[in-house]
């Protein structure tokens, strides 16, 4: 490695770690009004300590990690994919997360009807998050499934397409047949970071440490795939085995951030954009920083989206989709004038 690349790589660290930790701050002092310098204070003020300390600090936290697992799934997808489009849902996990939360909204409501509105209550209390995390997985399944394990990633990706059509087609039959399903199954789509607290945060913190290790050490093995599969064979490596335990990887952090904050959209495509925008490192190197993108992304998305119309608030989905969509708007034309 030259130099100029380790130069870059540490202008890189440098800047993430410093906008993250801004963006930290910005989410602390940030209120019902929106972002403020004079809210600094009321990180010393008595009064206000419960609203900062339980409801700012872990939802801030939250967002910078579910922000982490998606920019890790992303990295992991682009580079099993061996595509710069590839994003954590493309193997059916966003489907099968909507139909959970659906399924349990439509139940929630049959309950409400048949046995009162406290049993309705709890349902969806306990059951959303679960139902999000199951039904994530479950598309990931189907998609395996149906390809035949992970053999071939060209099968394995229309598999995922094909799961995802078929689960979306659920998805609107259920929404169809219990219509008080679709304000629910609306703002799990948009995505919120709104309704995170400490216990999503231990979670979210516990998947990122057991999931990031792991996608570092299996770096090479995406490092072999970017050389094309029979080259990586050569190489003596059972791709089968890999690509399984790297779908595994990319199914467990997609799950566990969309069960928390719905589906949030171009996070896990651009993150990794950017970092290739600023280094050209292996694979290790680009999976945590693809994370730190990541984190650093959803943490300020969040922090605008309480912002821009104070004191009402913006999804978060709907505001990384518009910045998203107008970068990738954006590196397209760059492109085509290039």
């Amino acid at each position: 490695m030259s130099i100029l690349e380790q130069g870059r790589r540490w202008r890189l660290a440098g800047g993430l770690l410093l906008v993250s930790g801004v963006g930290l701050l910005a989410g602390l002092i940030t209120g019902s009004e929106g972002w403020r310098l004079s809210g600094l204070g009321e990180l010393f003020d008595p009064e206000q300590v419960l609203i900062v300390w339980q409801i700012r600090a872990p939802r801030t936290l939250g967002a910078w990690l579910v922000g982490a697992l998606f920019g890790l799934a992303g990295a992991l997808a682009q580079g099993l994919f061996r595509n710069p489009l590839a994003d954590p849902y493309l193997l059916g996990s966003a489907s099968g997360a909507s139909l959970g939360v659906v399924v349990v909204l439509a139940g929630s409501g049959w309950m409400g009807a048949a046995f009162g509105v406290e049993a309705a209550e709890v349902l969806g209390r306990v059951g959303l998050v679960g139902a999000a995390f199951g039904g994530a997985l479950l598309g990931v399944l189907l998609t395996l499934l149906l390809s035949r394990g992970a053999q071939h990633t060209t099968r394995l990706l229309l598999a995922g397409v094909v799961v995802g059509v078929v689960l979306g087609a659920m998805n609107d039959l259920v929404t169809m047949i219990s219509p008080d399903a679709l304000r629910g199954k609306q703002a799990f789509l948009l995505g919120s970071t709104g309704f995170l607290g400490w216990p999503s945060v231990a979670l979210l913190l516990l998947t990122l440490l057991f999931t990031l290790p792991l996608a570092w050490r299996m770096a090479r093995v995406l490092d072999a795939l970017s050389l094309g599969e029979e080259s990586a064979a050569s190489l003596g490596l059972n791709l089968p085995r890999w690509r399984a335990a790297l779908v595994v990887l990319l199914a467990l952090a997609t799950g566990t951030a969309v069960a928390q904050a719905g589906l949030v959209a171009f996070v896990g495509l651009v993150a990794p954009h950017l970092v290739r925008r600023f280094v050209h490192a292996a694979h290790g190197f680009r999976l945590v920083a693809s994370a730190a993108m990541g984190g650093a992304l959803l943490l300020w998305a969040d922090v605008l989206a309480r912002t821009v119309i104070a004191p009402q608030e913006l999804p978060v989905g709907v505001l990384t989709a518009v910045l998203g969509g107008c970068y990738l708007l954006w590196l397209l034309r760059r492109r085509r004038l290039a």
